[in-house]
C-alpha cells in the first residue's frame, strides 16, 4: 500500500490561524514599542526627542519593533501549525 500523500491545497483554517498569530504580534509588538517610548525608563525618549527627526526616528523604531513580533509571532505560528498536523 503506498504511503499518503498531502493534498496541495491548502487548509483555509490554517491560513487564518497564521493570520491570528501574525495580528498578535503586531498588536504585541505595537504596545511595546509604544511603552518603550512613553515611559522614559531607559531614557529612550529623550534620545528620540533630541535626534535630527525626532519624527522618522519614532516610525522607524516603533515599525522596527512591530516587523519584529509579527515576523516572530509567524513563525511560531507556523511551528505550532505544523506540529499540530502530525
Amino acid at each position: 500500500m503506498p504511503p499518503k500523500k498531502r493534498s496541495a491545497v491548502v487548509n483555509p483554517a490554517i491560513l487564518i490561524e497564521l493570520a491570528c498569530h501574525t495580528f498578535m504580534g503586531t498588536a504585541l509588538g505595537l504596545g511595546f514599542a509604544f511603552a518603550l517610548t512613553q515611559v522614559d525608563a531607559f531614557g529612550i525618549s529623550t534620545l528620540i526627542a533630541h535626534s535630527g527627526d525626532p519624527h522618522m526616528t519614532f516610525t522607524v523604531l516603533v515599525g522596527t519593533f512591530t516587523l519584529a513580533f509579527a515576523v516572530g509571532a509567524t513563525m511560531t505560528g507556523i511551528v505550532f501549525t505544523m506540529m499540530q498536523e502530525r
